[in-house]
């Protein structure tokens, strides 16, 4: 029997439900301090700075780092639209770096290789994507932030709750981590939250002032001004309302469950899958977080997609690689052929569903359409 079977959908409960009266009948203090504060413990960081979504985080990153005109900003050219878009808009430039050959992160090798060959001031920040909760190589990262004398910025966007060599993302080395509080990379039903996490005291405090149109006074626990206040730069309006802080506070109580349930969700996906003609699969790894299950079909992975959409089953790319994309193919003249690794993979890449509300018999369902789909597939 078909059945419908989303790309995602949010795992919501009574928890979400009481965080949300508690705010809407005024019996709370701030959620958003108290989220906020649930999170600096957690990770261990020095500060944290929620913002509405992801996107103003990482834009208000790049603002508390004074970035601007014709700076260079590096990233990998398998990132999110946002990471681009929020360099272009201080009309800096956004450098694209090859992936892995055999990987969906940023190639380090040839990273460095850039760095090497061009010595330039206007180079201040790296941004570094954990693309689908992978965890790149941060030792080496960290060591090339100190080498070159440059920002890095982890892109954790999805990545809440993971932790490299014992010690939670976050609370490492990098001068700023943002993460998100909408697993699906897309235009949230229910709720958008962001946060950047920082262990450096003038990052942060210009990131909090940036905030809230960089107004230097103090709001009320209901958003009411002091009487007398001042502007002291050109900010923002990225502040998180309590509403959206309380039902992203239900979501990061329950963060470790749905970092166990998407790693059960892999396994059962990888055990079904292992030996599937035309399908490769990833190899299971515990300290992987799993916000993404990506395989790769060996050819027509479109026509693959288009077949399990009849299913009922809903897929995505993560990610199109930024140089396929029509502003910034136009805007830098960049041929499809340039960053090798990233098209070969593009090609093949596609994200099945993953998300802790998704059932056994979901999994073993969109498993049971796979192996249908590849015994016919020429």
């Amino acid at each position: 029997m078909k059945k419908e079977i989303p790309f995602y959908k949010p795992s919501i409960d009574e928890q979400e439900l009481d965080q949300l009266k508690e705010v809407l009948t005024l019996e709370s203090k701030s959620k958003v301090e108290e989220l906020e504060s649930e999170i600096k413990e957690f990770i261990g960081a020095s500060h944290v700075i929620s913002t509405y979504n992801a996107t103003a985080a990482l834009h208000l990153s790049l603002s508390a780092m004074n970035l601007k005109r014709a700076d260079k900003v590096l990233m990998s050219v398998n990132s999110f639209p946002s990471l681009p878009e929020s360099v272009r808009h201080f009309d800096a430039e956004p450098i694209f770096i090859d992936t892995e050959a055999n990987g969906l992160n940023i190639d380090i090798d040839k990273l460095e290789e850039y760095l090497e060959s061009n010595n330039s001031k206007k180079l201040r920040a790296i941004i570094v994507t954990f693309v689908g909760g992978e965890i790149p190589d941060l030792d080496r990262l960290y060591e090339i932030k100190r080498k070159y004398n440059i920002v890095i910025i982890e892109d954790a966007s999805n990545t809440l709750g993971a932790i490299y060599k014992d010690d939670l993302i976050g609370n490492l080395k990098a001068d700023m981590t943002v993460f998100s509080m909408n697993p699906s990379n897309g235009k949230s039903a229910i709720s958008n939250g962001g946060f950047i996490v920082t262990n450096d005291d003038t990052l942060a405090v210009q990131a909090k002032l940036l905030r809230t149109h960089a107004i230097n006074s103090n709001f009320d626990s209901y958003g009411n001004l002091d009487y007398i206040y001042d502007v002291v730069d050109i900010g923002y309006k990225y502040d998180m309302t309590d509403l959206e802080a309380s039902f992203n506070l239900a979501q990061f109580y329950k963060a470790n469950t749905f970092i166990e349930r998407r790693q059960e969700i892999a396994e059962l996906y990888i055990k079904e899958l292992e030996g599937v003609a035309h399908v490769s699969i990833p190899s299971f790894n515990e300290e992987h977080l799993y916000t993404q299950f990506i395989v790769k079909i060996n050819k027509n992975r479109d026509g693959f997609a288009r077949a399990l959409k009849q299913e009922g089953i809903s897929t995505g790319l993560t990610y199109i690689p930024l140089h396929l994309l029509t502003y910034y193919k136009k805007k830098y003249k960049l041929k499809i052929t340039v960053y090798g690794n990233a098209l070969n993979t593009y090609g093949q890449i596609l994200s099945l569903p993953m998300y802790p509300s998704l059932t056994d018999e979901e999994v073993l369902y969109v498993c049971s359409c796979i192996k249908k789909i590849s015994k016919e597939w020429i």
